[in-house]
């Protein structure tokens, strides 16, 4: 369990509940419930603790420790850094790059609604990618969700959004959805998504996904994603089996299964 794992690598490091809580910029109480196992973390706290405890994020999350993880994209030039024997885990650029496409693609289409915060957006990300591996039994942008409390989230979204930012094609603006504060991604309106990316199938997916999901509120695209399979069989905090789509019930199923009974 991943609240005995931090409060067994808090203890082994001598440190506080209230270093820790500041450490990640919440109350005492708060941290608490996380050791208790009644509080999700959010994939930002779950990175931070994962440095704090030096130790790699994927270690982190599956409750073990090892070697601390560097994550690159492929032909993207870094600097070279002092890594001793660290592991280091490659994402393909042309992943990163579509990702980004796709991302432009869905704000410019309907980033502008007032429904359309972080949240939402998680959303339809997941089911984008997952409803076209059902229905296809291929990825699409093939990223990596973990179960969250409030939903699928994506790995990779927090920092894309960050680059998008710094590159001026992305501005984030807090605002609310009614009294729920509201985090919203607009548009640099001289940037286009590149769609040579994208074929024409999957482009015409995306279409389908925005056009049935993204008037749904967070609350509802939240609930949905709870009654999905992937979901549901994850363990907190894990990544999402894209496999465990062919064991949607129907009411998330998106494809049409052939009768295979026998006469």
């Amino acid at each position: 369990m991943l609240a005995k794992f931090i409060q067994e690598q808090r203890k082994k490091r001598n440190l506080s509940q209230e270093f820790l809580a500041s450490t990640l910029k919440i109350s005492r109480p708060t941290y608490m419930q996380i050791e208790q196992g009644e509080r999700d973390l959010t994939i930002t706290e779950a990175k931070k603790l994962a440095e704090v405890f030096d130790i790699s994020f994927e270690g982190f999350l599956e409750g073990r420790e090892d070697t601390k993880t560097i994550v690159k994209i492929e032909g993207k030039k870094k600097q070279k850094r002092e890594a001793g024997e660290e592991i280091r885990i490659s994402i393909p650029q042309q992943k990163a790059d579509k990702f980004r496409q796709v991302l432009l693609y869905i704000l410019k289409k309907v980033g502008g609604k007032p429904n359309i915060g972080m949240t939402v957006l998680y959303k339809l990300l997941y089911f984008i990618d997952f409803d076209y591996y059902e229905k296809y039994e291929d990825q699409l942008m093939g990223l990596v969700y973990l179960k969250n409390h409030r939903g699928p989230t994506p790995l990779l979204f927090e920092d894309l959004i960050g680059d998008m930012v710094k590159n001026g094609e992305v501005e984030i603006i807090k605002s609310k959805f009614y009294q729920y504060p509201q985090t919203k991604y607009l548009v640099n309106p001289e940037v286009e998504p590149d769609l040579s990316i994208l074929n024409g199938k999957e482009q015409e997916h995306i279409d389908w996904e925005l056009q049935r999901l993204s008037d749904l509120t967070a609350t509802q695209l939240s609930n949905l994603s709870h009654k999905d399979v992937p979901w549901i069989s994850a363990e907190n905090s894990k990544p999402l089996d894209y496999e465990s789509v062919f064991y949607r019930t129907s009411e998330t199923s998106v494809r049409e299964y052939g009768n295979t009974d026998e006469d």
